[in-house]
């Protein structure tokens, strides 16, 4: 299988128009290794430089070959994939995609913590070229290793220099509390939302007075393992939401894959099989659309980091209604599509960094909702 891996390496022509987007496939398994070089090497914009079958040898690949992008497993022999990606953006910084073959509790959380050590993404192992899902899932990384190869990624900070970083960049924009009594957050997100969703959450109060729902575009069976990895690392009870659930305060509520998501005015969810909006279920749009119907000034609406412009306009719609919505700024987005659509159809009140956002809505949802001792 090594000879198989080589002979496409060796074999791809080097006559594109424009310069290859170089990719490392780390993989224990030689069966997955063969698999993932054979279908990224199908796209006429990938080259295949190499592989590795663990941590140690993903490290020295990267310092000596430099590819532009690295797909890491995460359970491999000597050093796995997350002590790997702590160790290449300590040291050499590029853009890795957590390719996981399982979907069990304890891998989805090994994964997602791969996130804190800087990886970009998460996403599924493609199965096997005669299973169903194959196009699908080939389609999703092909396009995800293109993304991630223009995310320009640096080297891990310092807490202490993240901090100085996210109020700098933030500090441009004024906040100013609103009176409006807030009774329910919504959020969307896609491409580099995880993460940026863990640091939101993590900076709220324990004792947060209103529900919050949640659009995140992620690969199918990740939901379950996500909401655990959320719930786990910021102390907020986090569950994936259920049919006609009534929303309690304090509560986070992740829409699953498959269905379409909304909310009434009695503060109950709604899950439908409805066609795909902007090629998703859930879509952002479907969620901010029946929360500007339900509960016009009385919401907040956030627009994450992600690809395309799920949920710009109707952000905009909120804001028509009344709510208060927030986008996250350009410097701290992996890809400013969904909320730079947004701000550029004057759908935000405010545009701001994570850390940021997270100080609003502490803001907004307070009792007095008067004080913005944060903002000084």
């Amino acid at each position: 299988m090594k000879a198989v891996e080589q002979k496409v390496i060796n074999g791809l022509s080097s006559n594109a128009s424009r310069p290859l987007i170089k990719v490392l496939v780390v993989d224990d398994s030689p069966t997955a290794r063969e698999l993932m070089v054979y279908l990224l090497a199908s796209d006429q914009e990938i080259q295949i430089i190499g592989t590795a079958s663990n941590g140690e040898e993903a490290l020295s690949a990267v310092i000596k070959q430099k590819p532009d992008v690295v797909t890491m497993d995460v359970h491999m022999p000597k050093m796995n994939g997350l002590e790997a990606t702590r160790a290449i953006m300590e040291s050499c910084p590029v853009p890795i995609i957590m390719v996981s073959g399982s979907s069990s509790d304890a891998e989805m959380i090994s994964t997602f913590s791969a996130l804190e050590a800087g990886a970009l993404v998460v996403l599924k192992r493609p199965p096997g070229v005669e299973h169903p899902d194959y196009a699908a899932t080939s389609r999703e990384l092909i396009q995800a290793v293109k993304l991630m190869s223009e995310v320009k990624v640096v080297k891990r900070w310092s807490q202490r220099k993240a901090a100085i970083h996210a109020v700098s960049e933030s500090s441009q924009q004024e906040f100013v509390p609103s009176t409006a009594k807030v009774r329910l957050v919504a959020m969307g997100s896609s491409t580099g939302g995880p993460l940026v969703l863990q640091k939101i959450l993590s900076k709220l109060p324990r004792n947060f007075p209103v529900p919050i729902i949640i659009v995140q575009h992620i690969t199918e069976g990740f939901t379950e393992g996500f909401a655990d990895w959320l719930m786990e690392t910021t102390g907020i009870p986090v569950r994936v939401a259920s049919h006609a659930e009534l929303m309690k305060p304090g509560c986070v509520y992740m829409a699953p894959n498959g269905n379409q998501i909304s909310v009434d005015r009695f503060g109950r969810i709604a899950l439908k099989k409805e066609a795909l909006e902007h090629g998703h279920a859930p879509s952002v749009s479907y969620l901010f659309r029946s929360v500007a119907a339900a509960y016009g000034p009385n919401a907040v609406g956030v627009l994450l980091t992600g690809m395309g412009k799920d949920g710009a306009a109707e952000l905009g719609l909120m804001k028509e209604r009344g709510a208060i919505t927030l986008a996250q700024d350009k410097e701290s987005s992996v890809v400013h599509g969904m909320p730079g659509e947004a701000i550029a159809l004057g759908a935000t009140t405010y545009v701001m960094s994570p850390e940021k956002i997270a100080a609003a809505l502490t803001s907004l949802t307070r009792p007095s909702q008067g004080k913005s001792d944060d903002y000084q």
